[in-house]
């Protein structure tokens, strides 16, 4: 599992055997994400607050050229 990058506590990674469309899980303890990297809309959560959610899609809206960049390159 390829970690992309850390913050704020949170890991931002791919799985191994990912599939379109680019997506990036993120976990934090037993808390976990799964966002649509394109749409920024959130297609998995367990045990976040909304406020955590909304933190979460700014995140990935400032990073989304880093995700993208990753994606491409661990996938080709």
């Amino acid at each position: 599992m390829p970690t992309v990058f850390r913050k704020e506590g949170f890991r931002f990674f791919f799985f191994s055997n990912e599939h379109e469309p680019i997506h990036v899980h993120i976990e934090k303890g037993d808390k976990y994400a799964k966002i649509d990297v394109e749409s920024l809309k959130i297609i998995e959560s367990y045990a976040l607050t909304s406020k955590e959610r909304k933190k979460l899609l700014g995140i990935v809206q400032k990073h989304k050229a880093t995700i993208v960049e990753a994606w491409h390159a661990y996938f080709g």
